[in-house]
């Protein structure tokens, strides 16, 4: 019966999922992004010191794992390059292959997001400013032009749509927001220059990846699907709109692996000792003034500063459950806490103190006869600190 791994993140995101991706995958590995785009922000070190921040292309890739963007993933060719040149530039030149049906994000997606969540001002969704949801919310609108992978290499296709988008759905979603765009905008959403290097860019991208519909059942080895953001940011989590334009959970991977005629999934579950939330949002058991070092989420004018609380397990018991509920495939799962080294001697006070978890073990005892499945722990940042 062929199975894949697969690592979800079970909080706001930046639970370590690229750490874990890591310690999983090796030359033989596709890791499969099904859901998300270059929003995601999955930190890799290696033992010999090398260090990236994966945003489009698969977390195992230092293994020489290959990368399948599927088509729930939203590619930005603006980003791309710029990942691909920095890991090129530690040696690593990784394969990636992209589904055809997969949502091109442009810049005016990218111009759309930044205006509206700088609108917003104290009231802010907690966006990365990427155009996630700007991008998804255009393809779904009637009458305004779609913009897909497959689409990229048709000759003049790219540039015609990309007008399109400037003449009718700019000036629609505007009006729709009741936002007038100041000087300084109007000029970048007038530019032709920034259109047409979009456009070379988008063909390019299309001659560096593979585009393959069917790359999941033809691959031949292990199948590890990694997913970006975390169960509590899924598109229908009741803390809309605080959340992103995605399903996090199992729903797009039980789809793909069932497509593929994978019958089975090992789920890997991912939380910090301690909780996070970059952006802003609900954040139950938030800590003011707690703060951890973490050199990926860096303050950013869209989402400011990384927040930190406690770990709230009766939350977390609660979210890996409903994820849970909804498989239809067979299902083993396991719970990954990771960052156990930061907190030392404060594991008692960062963990659920209403469950009496006085240690990592006493927690993972406590949690998994809860949620059932086994237990892993990190106790650093890279794959040799990761209890497998």
């Amino acid at each position: 019966m062929r199975t894949a791994k697969v690592i979800i993140g079970a909080a706001w995101g930046d639970e370590g999922k690229g750490l874990v991706t890591d310690a999983y995958a090796d030359s033989e590995t596709l890791v499969v992004r099904f859901n998300g785009g270059a929003q995601a922000g999955h930190t890799v070190v290696t033992p010999d010191g090398r260090r990236h921040i994966f945003h489009h292309i698969g977390s195992g890739s230092f293994r020489g794992a290959s990368t399948y963007l599927s088509r729930y993933f939203l590619s930005n060719p603006l980003l791309f390059f710029t990942e691909m040149d920095e890991l090129k530039s530690q040696g690593i030149t990784p394969q990636v292959l992209v589904d055809p049906l997969g949502l091109v994000t442009t810049p005016y997606d990218m111009m759309l997001n930044q205006m509206i969540e700088e609108s917003r001002a104290n009231a802010r969704h907690g966006s990365c400013g990427l155009g996630i949801n700007e991008t998804v919310t255009r393809h779904e609108t009637s009458g305004i032009p779609s913009l897909r992978v497959g689409d990229l290499s048709k000759p003049g296709f790219v540039e015609s749509t990309l007008h399109d988008i400037r003449k009718l759905w700019v000036p629609r979603r505007l009006a729709a927001l009741e936002l007038e765009p100041d000087a300084a905008w109007r000029t970048r959403l007038d530019s032709d220059a920034m259109l047409e290097t979009f456009a070379d860019m988008a063909r390019l991208y299309v001659e560096t990846v593979t585009v393959a519909d069917d790359a999941i059942r033809s691959h031949h080895g292990s199948v590890l699907f990694e997913g970006a953001q975390g169960l509590l940011l899924d598109e229908r989590h009741r803390w809309f709109p605080h959340v992103t334009r995605s399903r996090t959970g199992l729903t797009n991977v039980e789809i793909l692996a069932r497509e593929a005629g994978i019958k089975a999934l090992d789920v890997t579950y991912v939380t910090r000792a301690y909780a996070t939330r970059h952006g802003a949002g609900p954040f139950p058991r938030e800590v003011a003034g707690l703060h951890y070092d973490d050199q990926t989420n860096v303050p950013n004018m869209w989402q400011q500063t990384l927040r930190f609380g406690r770990l709230d397990l009766d939350l977390l018991i609660e979210t890996i459950g409903e994820d849970l509920d909804h498989a239809s495939l067979p299902v083993q799962h396991s719970l990954a806490l990771t960052c156990l080294d930061q907190v030392g001697d404060q594991v008692q006070f960062w963990l659920d103190e209403t469950l009496h978890c006085t240690s990592s073990e006493s927690f993972a005892k406590t949690a998994c006869e809860k949620i059932g499945g086994s237990f892993l722990a990190s106790y650093g940042p890279t794959k040799a600190t990761f209890n497998n």
